[in-house]
C-alpha cells in the first residue's frame, strides 16, 4: 500500500518526461492564492530550493516562468510577490467610474485634497491660464470592489468649473463637469509610462516601495478647451491595458 504524503510535505519534483522546472512551476502556482495570498511575499529562491529538493537554477526557471504569466512580480530589493487579479481596461474616453461599472466593479473614491492654487508652468500652458491664475488642484485615490487601484491628481480649469473643490467630489468627475457645468470631455492627449513608485504613492496604493505602476498623463478638452491635467498611477499588479492597432 503507498505511503500517504504527511500535509506539510511539499509535492516532490522528481526525475521524468517533465523538465523539474516545470513541476515545481505547477506546485508553485498551486500555492499562489492559498498559501500565499495576493501581494504576499513568496519565499526565496534558497528556501524553495532546499524545500523542494531542487537546485536554484530550477527555483529561477520557475519563478521567471511565473512573473512572464503575470502570477508573480518583483520589487527590487525586497523580494517576489504575489500578483492580484488584473483589471483591463481599453484605452478610450471614459471615467474611472464608468471604466469599473463596465467590469462589474463597484468603484469608491477618497478625496485626499482639494484646494485653489497657482499650478506650475507645465500645468499653466497645459490648461492655457495666466502666470498669476489659480486652479483647482485635485487629488483623488480610485478603488475597485475597496482596493485601491490608482492614485490621481489633476488641475481643472477655474474658467470653466468655478466651485468645482466645494462639490461632491466622490463620484465622477466627468458626470459633475458635464451635470452641473454643461462641460463634456470629447478628446484628449495621453502619454502612459511606467516607473518604480516612491514612498508616499506606494503607501496610498497599498504596495510596497518599488513597486511597477502605469502612469498616465492626460490633458482633457472639451469643445476644444483645455479642462483637466491629471497625472494618475495605476498599480501595475491590478491593471493591465489593451490596445486594438489597425495597419494602414
Amino acid at each position: 500500500m503507498p505511503r500517504l504524503r504527511d500535509a506539510d510535505t511539499p509535492p516532490a519534483v522528481t526525475a521524468g518526461p517533465i523538465p523539474k522546472h516545470a513541476q515545481l512551476r505547477a506546485i508553485l502556482l498551486s500555492d499562489i492564492g492559498s498559501t500565499w495570498p495576493a501581494h504576499a511575499a513568496i519565499p526565496s529562491e534558497r528556501e524553495l530550493s532546499t524545500r523542494h529538493g531542487v537546485s536554484r537554477a530550477t527555483v529561477r526557471e520557475a519563478l521567471r516562468q511565473l512573473i512572464d504569466e503575470q502570477k508573480l512580480y518583483t520589487v527590487q530589493g525586497k523580494g517576489t510577490f504575489v500578483a492580484g487579479e488584473r483589471v483591463q481596461s481599453q484605452l478610450h474616453l471614459a471615467s474611472f467610474t464608468e471604466d469599473m461599472r463596465r467590469r462589474g466593479m463597484v468603484a469608491t473614491t477618497l478625496v485626499r485634497r482639494a484646494e485653489r492654487a497657482i499650478p506650475p508652468l507645465d500645468v499653466r500652458a497645459a490648461l492655457g491660464l495666466d502666470e498669476d491664475e489659480e486652479a483647482w488642484s485635485i487629488e483623488r485615490l480610485r478603488l475597485a470592489n475597496g482596493i485601491p487601484m490608482a492614485l490621481e491628481t489633476g488641475w481643472y480649469s477655474p474658467r470653466l468649473a468655478d466651485d468645482l473643490g466645494e462639490q461632491d467630489l466622490g463620484t465622477s468627475l466627468y458626470g459633475l463637469l458635464a451635470e452641473r457645468y454643461g462641460v463634456r470631455i470629447d478628446a484628449a492627449e495621453q502619454t502612459v509610462w511606467t516607473e518604480a513608485v516612491e514612498d508616499a504613492v506606494a503607501t496610498a496604493l497599498a504596495v510596497p516601495p518599488g513597486s511597477p505602476v502605469l502612469v498616465f498623463r492626460r490633458t482633457s478638452r472639451s469643445g476644444g478647451r483645455a479642462v483637466e491635467h491629471v497625472t494618475s498611477w495605476y498599480r501595475g499588479d491590478r491593471y493591465q491595458v489593451h490596445m486594438a492597432l489597425a495597419g494602414g
